[in-house]
């Protein structure tokens, strides 16, 4: 049975538009492909640059092992980034979501295109322009996230939103693997998270993004921001709660409420 890419987008598009989750994917298509998953989250992408929002970088999911062992996959997953996603005053509502969950990550932002394949870490610093620290709230199309690989693949890599933070760093003058992260949920310390729990080194996270995304003549321009993956594990979001990842002097705090 050959795969209704269109079909297939459009049932998420109106899942996110109308806050109700779908069943999975992979429960009805039994021959759903990797290649499949990406084409219907580019047919989703090109929809929403159609009404007018811009690409401005991607994402990176699935990048610690716990995660990749729970969905039973060997590589990280990717989405994309668009303009409408960014919270640039620090504070969301809960309202735009089905079920919201908040991540801690480092950012990076190209001086110089990217494009794989065969893109080195080296090549990855020698292309940034800076790091910064970063929060993405990540949500779900599929109803209860009861998702697979596939699943959260077509779903834009269960992308919503992400804050930036304000210090920059020259990515060449850290030791990215020896980041620190604690994450704080209303004031409280859930979790920590090190540059080194997401495959060694964050920018070893955007060099699989690159020479993944050649596999679709696709590559990443200057001026794009990536999210290079949870340091840590998702903490689920509500009304009135308040998300801080301190990564210490080196990239500051990041804050989000939602209210």
């Amino acid at each position: 049975m050959v795969v209704n890419l269109i079909e297939w987008s459009h049932k998420l598009l109106t899942a996110e538009q109308n806050q109700n989750g779908i069943q999975p994917l992979t429960q009805s298509l039994e021959n759903l492909t990797v290649k499949d998953a990406y084409l219907i989250q580019l047919e989703t992408i090109n929809e929403k640059v159609a009404q007018g929002h811009r690409i401005t970088g991607k994402k990176i999911g699935l990048t610690s092992k716990a995660m990749q062992e729970l969905l039973n996959v060997d590589e990280p997953d990717y989405g994309h980034l668009l303009s409408n996603m960014e919270i640039k005053d620090s504070t969301t509502l809960r309202s735009d979501y089905l079920k919201p969950r908040v991540e801690a990550e480092v950012a990076f932002f190209l001086k110089a295109p990217l494009k794989g394949p065969n893109v080195t870490v080296a090549q990855v610093i020698e292309a940034t322009d800076y790091i910064v620290g970063s929060l993405e709230i990540v949500d779900s199309r599929i109803e209860n996230w009861k998702i697979k690989l596939l699943d959260t693949i077509a779903d834009n890599a269960s992308s919503a939103k992400y804050v930036l933070g304000d210090v920059k760093r020259d990515a060449a003058q850290v030791d990215l693997p020896e980041i620190e992260m604690d994450f704080y949920k209303n004031g409280t310390k859930v979790n920590t998270g090190k540059g080194e729990d997401v495959l060694g080194n964050p920018a070893a996270c955007v060099a699989w993004l690159v020479n993944r995304l050649a596999d679709f003549n696709i590559g990443m321009e200057a001026g794009e921001v990536i999210l290079s993956g949870a340091l840590s594990a998702a903490l689920d979001a509500e009304v009135g709660d308040v998300f801080v990842a301190d990564f210490g002097e080196l990239l500051g705090k990041v804050e989000v409420e939602f209210k």
